[in-house]
């Protein structure tokens, strides 16, 4: 995995949700599609200052997964007795091995920038994502495959910003929703195929703000709405 890689799994995830290509690099799609996402965050090694990434920074000293078992199966982590005469003393021992392990990546593939995720492939910059494919700057994703900028979901494919979620598709923007295909901005409906800007509805296709419309009239809405948001 690489940042040529992302794009191209980025490539594929725009022309299932927009029929276009993307002409965004991967900087610009972070601040246009995930800015919101919890993610990674670049840190050093304390060890060797190598660059890593990190769930969470609280700790502010880090030590990458494989130098962690390095270290394991080399010097090892117990340390001789020493004498020590206050607390300020036993804790200054305690942080020289008191080391956040980063980039916990087990039983994966073609993994980058992520920390937490397991039984996965092609996983670029996320978190805490497990059984799942070609994620891109996603968090807490699961058994679900080419997903950008999204959250909490499983079971999801081919969609962008799909947060809390469930069996959706070639989607874009879908909130708290399940079984929702080739739709744009949904939120709290379940079972919608072609449609776009609703709420709390209900095995629906071609509707628009909760408004039934006609096929071809509701495609040619919809062309407009992609070119609004692949260029506002």
């Amino acid at each position: 995995m690489n940042d040529v890689k992302a794009l191209e799994i980025v490539t594929k995830i725009f022309k299932a949700v927009f029929d276009r290509e993307n002409l965004y690099s991967l900087d610009i799609l972070l601040e246009r599609f995930a800015f919101d996402i919890k993610l990674p965050k670049q840190v050093n090694d304390s060890t060797t200052n190598e660059i890593t990434w990190a769930d969470s920074i609280n700790s502010g000293r880090f030590i990458t997964n494989q130098n962690m078992k390095k270290r394991d199966k080399t010097e090892g982590w117990m340390l001789p007795k020493k004498e020590t005469h206050n607390l300020q003393e036993l804790i200054d021992v305690w942080n020289t091995i008191n080391l956040m392990t980063t980039e916990r990546v087990y039983d994966s593939v073609n993994v980058i920038k992520s920390d937490t995720i397991n039984r996965c492939e092609n996983i670029y910059r996320s978190t805490d994502c497990r059984d799942s494919k070609n994620l891109v700057y996603c968090d807490s994703c699961a058994n679900s495959e080419f997903l950008l900028a999204s959250q909490r979901s499983a079971t999801c494919s081919f969609s962008i910003r799909c947060d809390d979620s469930k069996d959706c598709s070639n989607s874009y923007n879908v909130i708290c929703s399940n079984k929702v295909s080739n739709s744009l901005f949904i939120q709290d409906c379940f079972d919608l195929y072609e449609c776009m800007f609703c709420s709390h509805i209900v095995s629906k296709r071609f509707c628009i703000a909760n408004m039934q419309f006609e096929e071809q009239e509701y495609y040619e809405i919809k062309a407009q709405i992609i070119e609004w948001i692949l260029n506002s």
